[in-house]
């Protein structure tokens, strides 16, 4: 196992009960808090979990799209807000059975960025160990927001890693398609750039979107398994690893930290679509 992993104590933030009326750019800034806390060693290495309702989160790229206000209302059509990020990555379907996780540690210890997806690749195989041996991580072609680290069982994608780094802290983030079908989030994004290009030759390659080979872990499982019990498995793993679990809320001085970081993302967003 990792050694990462086996840190003595984590703190784990669970934020999995599904948030209707948070807005993603909360959870880009509460990771953006974190990494803070935890790079200059204000807190522990943490884990945090969180859950968002029909949101579709775009990329810098995405926004880019010659007809990306179609795109966008095809989005909101389907039911879906669509929420723009000023980073990279492309569209990324967020609802109430996708759980997301993000794994802040600091870098004391260099860790390369494919030592540090692999943290979190080897944290997904602890979790599910039935199918641990058939979990891959490569790009698969036909996907959503498509990288290097897509895990997928027997090629059928069911989450996709990313991470940030800030203050000399690492936040490998995933997320992970527990229930539902992927094959239907799939074909709302190819509708979103089928919407959003019209066919037009653009500079930027943007994704052709093969439905079929996105899967959710109910369908890939074939079991009945829900984001609160991915939930509870992370809290019930960690507890194991470690013996020593801490689930503190954010301290005074913490939110204070949250609401600067909060107000950054929100403005940069905000000058980002007045462009």
């Amino acid at each position: 196992m990792n050694e990462i992993l086996q840190k003595t104590t984590w703190r784990f933030v669970d934020q999995s009960i599904s948030a209707n009326k948070r807005s993603p750019l909360e959870s880009f800034a509460m990771d953006d808090t974190l990494c803070h806390l935890v790079g200059q060693e204000m807190s522990d290495a943490t884990i945090r979990t969180w859950v968002h309702h029909d949101a579709v989160v775009l990329g810098i790229q995405d926004h880019r799209l010659p007809y990306i206000e179609e795109g966008m209302a095809t989005l909101r059509a389907n039911g879906y807000e669509p929420i723009v990020r000023n980073s990279g990555g492309l569209a990324v379907v967020l609802d109430h059975g996708v759980l997301n996780i993000s794994i802040v540690v600091d870098e004391q210890i260099p860790l390369s960025i494919n030592a540090a997806f692999d943290v979190m690749v080897d944290f997904i195989r602890a979790l599910f160990p039935k199918v641990a041996h058939k979990i891959e991580a490569y790009e698969v072609v036909g996907s959503y927001c498509p990288g290097s680290y897509d895990l997928s069982i027997e090629g059928k994608k069911f989450a996709g890693i990313s991470q940030r780094r800030m203050k000399n802290g690492i936040a490998v983030q995933i997320y992970v398609c527990v229930e539902g079908s992927g094959r239907e989030r799939a074909e709302l994004i190819r509708e979103f750039y089928a919407a959003g290009l019209q066919a037009e030759e653009t500079k930027f390659q943007y994704p052709v979107i093969t439905p079929h080979v996105m899967a959710s872990l109910q369908e890939l499982t074939g079991e009945m398994v829900s984001v609160q019990e991915v939930n509870e498995r992370i809290r019930q793993q960690l507890a194991e690893w470690n013996g020593m679990l801490r689930e503190n809320p954010l301290q005074q001085h913490e939110t204070d930290l949250y609401t600067f970081y909060l107000e950054r993302v929100l403005k940069r967003n905000e000058s980002m679509l007045t462009k």
